[in-house]
């Protein structure tokens, strides 16, 4: 019985993945290659186009990387056609979003991360939203602020607080340090 619902596994995760290409719009700079997604374990769920990838998670698309405890993949549904796994599933196409829970990693170069509570990637409009108690830092620099938006194909963001005034702790905040000049050669 065991090999049975191995082989019924095995067959919903290939109808999933068998419709969807690999290539996601570009999860950070100059990513145009194949999305790379690991973890410690992976449920499919072949009548909604999801899978969900739990412990460790880990996408990787060039040199970006999204990290949580959780991702979830969400492909976009054919309705009225079968899937190739035998039990009446929708067929499943493009990637449309990916969706982050717990302990948020976005990192899209050597000095260039994000941390927050949850995130997701939105295909469409090449966008990675980072919530919770969101970290961005880059070199020195700290960004904080509770909601940050970055297009991943432009490189323009958005920090928001949660809330708005002057002496209001939750407004967005930024610690940025001045480039060191070298000292003048000597004439």
């Amino acid at each position: 019985m065991t090999s049975l619902a191995a082989n019924a596994v095995l067959a919903v995760a290939i109808a999933l993945m068998s419709g969807a290409p690999a290539l996601a719009q570009g999860l950070g700079p100059n990513s145009d290659g194949p999305l790379d997604i690991t973890a410690d374990e992976l449920e499919v769920q072949n009548k909604t186009c999801i899978s969900v990838w739990r412990g460790r998670a880990e996408a990787l698309q060039g040199q970006s990387r999204l990290r949580a405890d959780l991702l979830r993949a969400v492909f976009e549904p054919t309705p009225g056609q079968a899937g190739t796994s035998g039990i009446g599933a929708n067929a499943c196409g493009a990637l449309i979003r990916l969706e982050a829970e717990g302990s948020v990693f976005y990192v899209t170069g050597k000095d260039q991360r994000v941390r927050g509570d949850a995130g997701a990637y939105d295909v469409g409009s090449e966008t990675v939203t980072l919530t919770g108690d969101v970290i961005a830092v880059q070199g020195q620099n700290v960004l904080r602020g509770s909601r940050m938006v970055f297009n991943t194909e432009t490189g323009e963001g958005r920090m928001m607080g949660a809330s708005t005034g002057r002496n209001q702790g939750a407004r967005p905040r930024g610690v940025f340090y001045p480039a060191k000049k070298k000292a003048d050669a000597p004439s």
